[in-house]
């Protein structure tokens, strides 16, 4: 009877904990206009994604007053009510190093053009998110900024954190929110050589150890975008976004010098942008095994496993690098 009693307990124990051990799939949202393609469409129907984290507006500085203003807030061309929506303010850094910032009048105009947009859209959320890369010279004026907004909002409050911010988190202290997001990518310098910014393992691995200790629970934001980096006579002159290299092969202008790079045969204009007759165009991508060496890195290594995997970003020209099934294959490594 005992031996019955506790194979039941250890079958509900399993069951339990598989239930709770695979996050669930997100997407950041980081456009102007919010209208899904079909292929958007697809992929959040086969993933069976129901939230969607969609950048509201930028938060920058007027340039002649330096004070606060909102960029490009969001508009809707269509209806996002079968999605949970989660509003992201991007607030650059340079706003909290500005010593005569008015905390207070930046929590009440955030949140009410939240509120405005919410309002005009027929948009009810439950959670907003603060994305802001802080640092030791902007960290008391952001920690005073999150503190505020909490209180103002009466949301649930969530952040994007750093690796360098988990790391050194006694002296970048933690944000006073819900829960923080992991933003498991950009770890490396934009250089000339041959390293990828976007992904490096070996960098990576600098952080990692710290991701046990930091005491905000975590879920993560993996990288599904690429970009090139233009580089001339050594050094970094430029980002280049979406980056086609199916056209590039094809382009008489440019010939591939090596698995990463390609070369400027003769000067021109490609996508508004001019080439130099030997520039180089170094392509930084995420393939689906390094999504899937991600997710075992953050498994091993989280004192948790995430509630949710956010992949940045949704956009038909990141989704067509990858399998529909990806997605499923990233989380099932938890």
């Amino acid at each position: 009877m005992l031996k019955r009693f506790l194979l039941v307990c250890v079958f509900f124990l399993l069951v339990s904990c598989s239930k709770n051990e695979q996050p669930v799939i997100a997407f950041y949202y980081w456009k102007t206009i919010f209208k899904l393609s079909q292929t958007e469409k697809n992929i959040l129907e086969v993933n069976k994604v129901n939230k969607l984290y969609i950048r509201y507006f930028d938060i920058g500085l007027q340039e002649q007053t330096k004070d606060p203003i909102p960029i490009s807030p969001i508009r809707f061309e269509e209806k996002a009510n079968n999605f949970t929506i989660v509003p992201v303010i991007f607030v650059q850094n340079k706003v909290m190093l500005n010593s005569n910032l008015d905390i207070e009048a930046l929590a009440q105009k955030s949140i009410r053009l939240v509120n405005q947009i919410n309002e005009f859209n027929k948009i009810t959320v439950q959670e907003i998110q603060i994305d802001c890369d802080w640092t030791l010279n902007s960290r008391d004026n952001y920690l005073k900024f999150i503190e505020r907004f909490k209180q103002l909002s009466h949301k649930k409050l969530s952040a994007t954190i750093r690796l360098h911010q988990v790391k050194y988190f006694k002296k970048t202290k933690i944000p006073n929110v819900d829960s923080g997001v992991l933003m498991y990518y950009n770890m490396g310098s934009i250089a000339p050589d041959s390293s990828n910014s976007i992904y490096d393992q070996k960098a990576a691995e600098k952080y990692l150890k710290s991701l046990k200790k930091y005491p905000l629970n975590l879920d993560a934001a993996l990288p599904i975008f690429s970009w090139g980096v233009h580089i001339r006579n050594q050094k970094v002159v430029g980002l280049r976004s979406k980056v086609n290299v199916s056209e590039l092969k094809k382009d008489s202008n440019f010939e591939q010098a090596g698995a990463l790079f390609f070369k400027v045969k003769h000067s021109n204009y490609k996508n508004g942008i001019f080439y130099e007759e030997k520039d180089l165009l170094k392509i930084e991508a995420v393939s689906a095994d390094d999504l899937k060496q991600i997710a075992k890195e953050l498994d091993e290594n989280l004192a948790r496993t995430p509630k949710e995997i956010i992949f940045y970003d949704l956009d038909e020209f990141n989704l067509k690098n990858y399998e529909k099934n990806i997605f499923e294959q990233v989380i099932s490594c938890f």
